[in-house]
């Protein structure tokens, strides 16, 4: 085998291997890509889930909102609450004090009264 042979020969096996690689690499290529159905169809569910996460967030600032409302609303009741019972408290304390007042005038009242009354 001479040197142009060799080199000849050395070219076309070199000019085999790059087509069968590139062949390959094709083929690789065409079974693994993705189509352009399922690109539109992740951007589509990237999108949906991007207005899901934005809605719950909403949702959460919402609730934050609503629970820091209704404890300030307990807050004020509890304290409304409490000013009711003292005020309670303070009349039935006076109640029982015009009580006590009462049957002590009608205590000292009675004798007499009674003596006013047996003089009739």
């Amino acid at each position: 085998m001479s040197r142009t042979e060799f080199v000849l020969a050395t070219a076309i096996i070199l000019f085999v291997a790059f087509c069968l690689g590139w062949f390959a690499n094709w083929l690789l290529h065409r079974f693994t890509r993705v189509a352009a159905d399922d690109v539109a169809q992740l951007d589509r569910m990237s999108q949906e889930l991007h207005e899901a996460e934005e809605t719950r967030d909403q949702a959460i600032t919402y609730l934050q909102q609503r629970e820091a409302e209704l404890t300030n609303q307990l807050s004020q009741t509890e304290a409304e609450l409490g000013a009711a019972m003292e005020g309670l408290r303070d009349a039935r304390h006076e109640a029982e004090e015009m009580r006590a007042y009462i049957e002590s005038m009608s205590n000292t009242s009675a004798p007499a009264g009674e003596a006013f009354s047996s003089k009739r």
